[in-house]
Formats: C-alpha cells, structure tokens, sequence
C-alpha cells in the first residue's frame, strides 16, 4: 500500500504541474487538440510495443522461436508497465525475468537479453546526441539547450565508457567483489552462490553478443526505429497544437526531461520530467502552449503505458500469483 500511495503521490504531482502552468488557458487548448492525430499518437505507442516485441524474439535466438507475437506483445507491455510504476524502473528487469521463466528461458539469459536491449538503447542516444552535435555545427540551436546537449553527450560516453571498463576487468572486480563480501562477514556458501550467478550472467551476455551480425544489426534498426517513432510524440503534439519547434529540439527536450526522471527515482519520473520539459519548452513555445503540450505528451507516453500496460501485467503476473496465494491459504 505505501508503494501505491506513492505512485498516486507522483501522478497527482505530474498533473499538477501542467494544471498550474496552463492556468485557465489549459483546457482550451486541449479542446482544440485534433482527435485524429490523438488516436495516431496511441497508434504510433502500439506500433512501438509490436517494435520492441520483435526486438525481444531476436534477442532471444532460438528460444524466441518457441514464443508467440501475442505472447511477446503481453511481455513488453507488462514490462513498460513495471518499469513505469517502479522507482527508476527497477521492475523491468525483475518483471522480463519472471514472464519469460515461464517460457523455460533461464534468468542468467533472460537477465542479458535485457541488457542487451539496454545497450541498443544506449548505442541508440549516443548516435543521436552525437549527430545532433555535429548538426549544431552548422545550424543555429537554442544556447540553453546546447549547453545540456554537450552534458548529455558527456555522460553517456561515461556509462559506455563504464560499461566497457566493467566487461574488460570483470575478472578483477569479482574477486575484490568476494574480498569485500568476505570482509561484511557474507558467508562462503553464499558469495559462491551470487559469483555462480553472475559468471552465467556473463556467459549469457557473452552468447548474446555472439549472434549473427545480421540479426544484431536487424535488432539496432528496431531500436532506432522505436525509438523515432517514440520521440517524435511531442513534437506531433507541438503541431497539433499549434507550436512552432524544430524536431531535433523536441527530441533534446524529451532526452533531458525523462533523464531527469530516470534520476529522480520517481516511478516513471512521475513529476521531474513535467517540471523539467515544461521548463525547457516555456521560452521556446510559450507557457499555455508548453503546458498543454506536456500535458498530452505524458497521456500518450506514461499514462496509456499504467492504463492499457496494467491489464496486461495483471493476466501475465498477478493472476497466477494471486492464484498461488489462495492455493497457500486453502
């Protein structure tokens, strides 16, 4: 109950601030929203989920044959959901190792598949934040958001550099892993058992890595596919709306607003990403116009996620465990 409280905290904070941004222009705004482009919008969110399912069946090689696309569709969706109702997401990972157990698919493999599909998504920004750099040598971009461009590129070349640092010395960290657990007085049997977990992990990870250059290739298309389609949302809205934004600046807003939310640790970046997109699009577009567009940006992008997500999650996980807490009570 304390983790529900908390989720409906930062839903009443995210909506919030748009309300109190737009004032008594908000809702005329969003009167004036097309309808149609409103349903594309949710249309384009169902096409990312069928996107990242088929990303999700490569990844898992041949096992991935055995699961069916409807099958896969529930995964993602209860995955998103868990990830959106979690502090910086940490349910995602839990949630894909649990649904795709049923499907007679290991944790260690399950577990770097989704680091894997991490790693696209990384690969992914820092293309693009690169390019949108070397896009602003030559077109003029707003200073404030030239200044966050440059901090974003930094710090993903330091997650990439990080992660690369981590596989090369692996071996090292594990044992000054197993000397620290030593020293907190861990037990034996137990440190054997977390470093047995990992070393599969690692070796998952490192077959994953080893498919076929063309489905990793296929798979990196999905992601850059997904992840288009998913970022031009707001600037969509931006139109329907009325706004006049350049594309590579709504994508810049959305990198940052949902960074920020990722850091929060708020469920979602319920309320951080609101307050850091309204104010990174205010001076751009104007207060009502900024409000309305986050506003509806967040319906399409969080809020649809919760609403058609939930059911999904429910069916795949919270049935059969509610089913094996009453066979316990009986």
């Amino acid at each position: 109950m304390n983790r529900l409280g908390w989720l409906l905290a930062a839903l009443l904070i995210a909506a919030l601030v748009p309300a109190l941004l737009g004032g008594g222009e908000l809702l005329p705004r969003l009167r004036s929203f097309p309808p149609g482009l409103l349903l594309a919008l949710f249309a384009m969110i169902f096409l990312c989920w069928g996107l990242n399912s088929l990303r999700l069946r490569l990844l898992l090689g041949s096992q991935g044959e055995r699961i069916g696309r409807l099958r896969s569709l529930g995964v993602i969706m209860a995955t998103e959901f868990a990830i959106c109702t979690t502090p910086g997401g940490s349910g995602g990972p839990l949630t894909l190792m649990a649904l795709l157990s049923r499907d007679r698919v290991r944790p260690a493999h399950s577990g770097a598949v989704f680091a894997m599909d991490q790693l696209n998504d990384l690969l992914f920004f820092l293309c693009a934040v690169l390019g949108i750099a070397l896009y602003t040598l030559f077109h003029s971009l707003n200073r404030s958001l030239e200044g966050l461009l440059a901090g974003s590129a930094a710090l993903m070349l330091a997650l990439l550099g990080l992660g690369m640092a981590l596989w090369r010395w692996h071996r090292g960290l594990l044992r000054w892993n197993g000397r620290l657990l030593e020293h907190l007085g861990v037990r034996g049997a137990s440190r054997r058992r977390w470093a047995r977990r990992l070393l599969h992990f690692l070796r998952a990870f490192r077959a994953t890595l080893r498919l076929p250059r063309r489905t990793l290739a296929l798979v990196f298309g999905l992601t850059c596919l997904h992840w288009m389609l998913r970022y031009s949302v707001l600037y969509l809205v931006l139109l329907g709306l009325g706004g006049n934004l350049q594309w590579i600046s709504s994508f810049l807003v959305q990198v940052l607003s949902l960074s920020a939310g990722q850091f929060s640790l708020l469920p979602g970046g319920a309320g951080a990403a609101e307050l850091t997109s309204a104010a990174l699009l205010t001076p751009l577009v104007g207060k009502s116009t900024a409000a309305a567009a986050v506003l509806v940006w967040r319906v399409v992008t969080y809020y649809f996620y919760l609403v058609a997500g939930g059911p999904v999650f429910l069916c795949l996980l919270g049935k059969p465990l509610l089913q094996r807490l009453g066979g316990l009570r009986r």
